[in-house]
């Protein structure tokens, strides 16, 4: 029997298993998993911890959330094409669930399965090597409860621990003198810490965009919003401001490129995460941007310098949990034999048309269909169940045209569920008056 190293158990992760073990419902044999988890449960970045810097067993902190994080985008974008909402919640829920829910949804189709029992949780990837010999993957892991470590061997290896949990950190003069608070999105943990501050988000981007509401929301004095190439255009409440990117830090003086300057009691830096996989060799590492097509990733997936290593959530996204789900599936039949790869120059041709397709891209709706593009295409390509990308793709463009009308009250908008075609119901309080980003709060009628 073949044997498959999965590398960690949050959306990605639980999205492979998922995949095998729909096949094994169906009667087909399927090789073994183990998969090796990190943290102490499932879940990834959406299981929420309160620690930030090192974890309890000295480990770098996964999570890159905080308190009161509601989804940033409809549900129904997201939405599993094998287990809806509606089946999950025993009812229609409005388009925008804050994280608890999600968390709830993501390990509800699973966790009444054995496929929780194929995971070694507290279980740190090491080391991955390669023997071109033997065909097979040694992985060496460290069981951290116990503070053991050991080997073993595998015929496959997955890589599914997703890439926003290192942070990108960059310097500006005087940043090491800055007489108020820094700390970059993924040690930031609760707004209320901020509220009567002036706070500065550094980036452009959804996190300082979410960073920046959340402050607002639980009473920050003032934001700004820091660019470095463009700003980001929204219609911000009276007490925002947009600049460009800042020069340096004297004392709480904040410089600016046009010249101006501002004192800041806080810098949010909500500037991304590094794809920082050491424990990989170096002929099987992506590096670079956050780019929605990784080179020299097969079909998104499969490492071309050797199709037995794959990678899934390695893109930058605006699918999410469903295309994971369409991934899965893909990988899961390269290694049962039902796709045939094909040689390597047609995978490279094909990763070079949809690496320069990417790179062609002009604005958000065009991103949003390419992805969509490379999700059909996997589908297709499988037994995972069909839906209405377009009908996806739509949603995403109107969720954009949402937030530019007002920025602050998208989420109180309802979305119609591609998979079931239900409308769904608003929130019974508007975001920005909702304080209580518990599951039970906001399941309540």
């Amino acid at each position: 029997m073949a044997r498959i190293a999965l590398i960690g158990a949050g959306p990605s992760g639980i999205a492979v298993m998922r995949a095998f073990q729909s096949a094994a419902q169906k009667g087909e044999d399927i090789p073994e998993i183990i998969c090796f988890e990190k943290q102490d449960d499932w879940g990834g970045l959406w299981n929420y911890t309160w620690r930030t810097g090192l974890d309890e067993h000295g480990e770098p902190v996964h999570c890159s959330m905080y308190r009161y994080l509601w989804s940033n985008g409809p549900k129904e974008c997201l939405e599993f094409a094998d287990y809806t909402f509606e089946e999950h919640f025993g009812k229609p829920i409005a388009s925008f669930p804050p994280r608890e829910v999600l968390w709830d949804y993501i390990k509800g189709r699973v966790k009444k399965t054995v496929v929780r029992d194929w995971i070694k949780f507290e279980t740190a990837v090491r080391d991955v090597s390669y023997s071109d010999d033997s065909g097979m993957f040694t992985v060496k892991v460290h069981d951290i409860a116990n503070d053991h470590t050991y080997s073993d061997e595998f015929d496959y290896v997955i890589h599914a621990s997703g890439h926003f949990s290192t942070p990108h950190v960059p310097f500006f003069e005087g940043l090491d003198r800055f007489s108020g608070r820094v700390l970059h999105a993924h040690d930031f943990r609760d707004a209320m810490e901020f509220k009567g501050k002036n706070v500065m988000v550094v980036g452009a981007s959804y996190s300082a965009e979410d960073i920046g509401s959340q402050c607002w929301k639980y009473g920050c004095k003032t934001v700004t919003v820091c660019y470095r190439t463009d700003p980001i255009g929204w219609k911000w409440p009276s007490n925002w401001e947009e600049k460009p990117l800042l020069q340096k830090v004297d004392g709480y003086t904040c410089h600016f490129a046009d010249g101006t300057t501002k004192d800041i009691d806080v810098i949010i830096l909500c500037t991304g995460y590094l794809h920082h996989t050491p424990w990989l060799p170096d002929n099987m590492r992506v590096s670079g941007a956050n780019l929605l097509w990784k080179d020299g990733v097969y079909k998104g997936v499969a490492w071309i310098d050797n199709p037995k290593f794959f990678y899934v959530g390695v893109q930058d996204q605006f699918f999410t949990f469903n295309m994971f789900d369409a991934q899965a599936w893909y990988v899961r039949d390269i290694i049962m034999g039902k796709i045939k790869l094909p040689s390597v120059e047609e995978m490279k041709a094909d990763d070079k048309k949809w690496s320069d397709r990417n790179a062609a891209l002009e604005g958000a709706e065009q991103q949003i269909y390419y992805q969509g593009d490379y999700v059909k295409q996997l589908i297709e390509a499988t037994d995972y169940p069909t839906f209405d990308i377009d009908g996806v793709c739509k949603t995403f463009v109107q969720w954009e045209h949402d937030k530019a009308h007002d920025i602050m009250t998208f989420r109180n908008n309802s979305h119609q569920s591609l998979m079931t075609g239900t409308q769904s119901p608003p929130h019974h309080t508007p975001w920005k008056d909702a304080m209580d980003d518990s599951m039970e709060d906001y399941l309540r009628i």
